[in-house]
């Protein structure tokens, strides 16, 4: 008997080597989908704010553009609104978006004394990215009218 306790002695006593180590790889992986999440969903947020920041702006922009005509014969206040999407990709241009981002954005609504502008960003997941490697898009929109008082 004392020798099959000696013998099965030092395997038992073995037998939980490892398993603090799988459960550190088990929450660093848990840590960072929870990172990721985190991480990505600030982006998500940031890049929704930065959208509708650029789509005020455009939309005062566009709204800036007034038929000075009406305005010196009748004194009616009335935007251009024919070329609203012009105006609202050429400030999204110089607000720093390009490419897809510019042709996508553009007025939604417009009339002599309302605009309405929707602006489109496409941004990459940061760490996300590993499991979803798509772009994924946000918007922005905004009203403006032009000032009459």
């Amino acid at each position: 008997m004392k020798a099959l306790r000696a013998w099965l002695s030092p395997r038992l006593r073995n037998n939980d080597r490892g398993s603090g180590a799988a459960a550190v790889i088990i929450f660093a992986a848990l840590f960072m989908v929870l990172a990721a999440f985190v991480i990505d969903g600030g982006l998500s947020i940031s890049q929704r704010e930065r959208a509708a920041d650029i789509a005020e702006q455009a939309a005062r922009y566009a709204a800036e553009d007034i038929d000075q005509g009406a305005l010196r014969n009748n004194g009616t206040v009335a935007i251009k609104y024919g070329d609203c999407t012009s105006r609202v990709r050429e400030f999204a241009q110089q607000s720093g978006l390009s490419g897809p981002d510019v042709a996508a954005s553009g007025c939604t609504d417009a009339a002599a004394d309302l605009v309405q502008v929707e602006i489109r960003l496409t941004y990459h997941p940061v760490l996300t990215g590993l499991f979803y490697t798509g772009a994924l898009e946000v918007h922005g929109t905004a009203k403006a009218v032009p000032l009459t008082g």
